[in-house]
């Protein structure tokens, strides 16, 4: 009897830990599985990318160009999905509602830095509210002037501006754009009078500066390019740190007016929340697009150079837009269209 008594101390004892051993595996595989595998499995259905623009601009264009590399090498389809109004908020909002699951996306830019001031009451906080990504592209504007405007440089530029206080139309792409602000940003920084005219894009602002109706533009690069390689308008700067490929002879606004830096740039960005590891992974395949030669390439024919970045880089380039665009919003005193 104590034989018997012992034997099934010991069975009672071993069938236990046996069933512990047992859940202790399970409990400790699954939870190790289950994290990579929804990394893993991402993306396992279509993605969005919202635009705030209409198709065939610049925007539109790096969007899509992101879409079909991500496409390629997640195995997905990357949807462009172009909802414009109220100066890209529309898209925005709609990212910023969505789950925070990495299946809708959206591409910001330094409107959206400009917006947080321009607009007093937007529904959700740019900063905040979208998880920054990967920064994709810069764009430079191109201080640029008709022929016949007796200033040659920027020194010169500012020079006469100072002694015709008032006297200076400067055209934009429309009021609030980087354009627009690029020449704020110069009032601001010079200390000149000059008159904003707004258009509705790029088309009929050069129209007028070419006929003489406007004196000056911070303008697009790609229109304004062949304009000036054929003389129907003056660079005077770009408003970049550094000179452009396209056009190297070119000197920025800075070498004339210390610190002076305003540009466009495109990034994407995600719902808050939107678990890291599909950030991280969307960043690396976006920076892996950024190093490809064709990618590049074709970017440059937009007139940018890429902005490779890691998630927090980019999120401290959307904060330091957004306060620099802040304070020129507030000086110019614009009001959305």
């Amino acid at each position: 009897m104590s034989g018997d008594s012992a034997r099934y101390r010991a069975n009672a004892v071993k069938l236990p830990r046996r069933k512990f051993l047992c859940l202790f595996a399970t409990a400790a595989v699954l939870p190790v599985a289950g994290r990579p595998a929804s990394a893993q499995a991402y993306p396992s259905r279509p993605v969005r990318i919202m635009v705030g623009f209409a198709a065939g601009g610049a925007f539109d264009i790096t969007a899509r160009l992101i879409a079909q590399w991500l496409s390629e090498r997640l195995a997905q389809p990357f949807i462009v999905e172009n909802r414009p109004g109220a100066g890209t908020n529309l898209a925005t909002e709609a990212v910023v509602r969505a789950p925070p699951d990495g299946y809708t996306l959206v591409l910001g830019g330094a409107v959206n830095a400009v917006n947080a001031t321009l607009y007093e009451k937007l529904k959700f906080d740019f900063i905040t509210d979208i998880a920054p990504v990967a920064g994709i592209i810069r764009f430079p504007n191109l201080m640029e002037v008709n022929p016949a405007f007796p200033a040659k440089t920027v020194p010169e530029f500012i020079a006469y501006a100072k002694a015709n206080p008032g006297k200076i139309a400067f055209a934009s792409t429309s009021t609030g754009s980087t354009q627009h602000l690029s020449g704020e940003l110069f009032k601001m920084m010079t200390g000149v009078n000059m008159v904003h005219v707004p258009y509705r894009g790029a088309a009929p602002a050069l129209t007028d500066l070419i006929s003489g109706q406007v004196q000056v533009m911070f303008g697009p690069l790609p229109p304004s390019i062949e304009l000036i390689r054929t003389g129907k308008l003056r660079a005077l700067a770009m408003t970049t740190t550094a000179r452009s490929e396209a056009l190297p002879d070119i000197p920025t606004v800075g070498e004339f007016v210390p610190g002076y830096e305003a540009s466009g740039w495109n990034g994407i960005g995600a719902p808050k929340n939107t678990p890291a590891a599909i950030i991280d992974k969307l960043n690396t395949e976006i920076n892996a697009a950024l190093a490809d030669p064709d990618i590049k390439a074709r970017l440059a024919d937009l007139g940018g150079t890429t902005l490779s970045s890691s998630p927090r880089e980019y999120g401290k380039l959307v904060a330091d837009e957004t306060e620099k665009w802040a304070k020129v919003v507030r000086f110019s005193g614009a009001k959305p269209d």
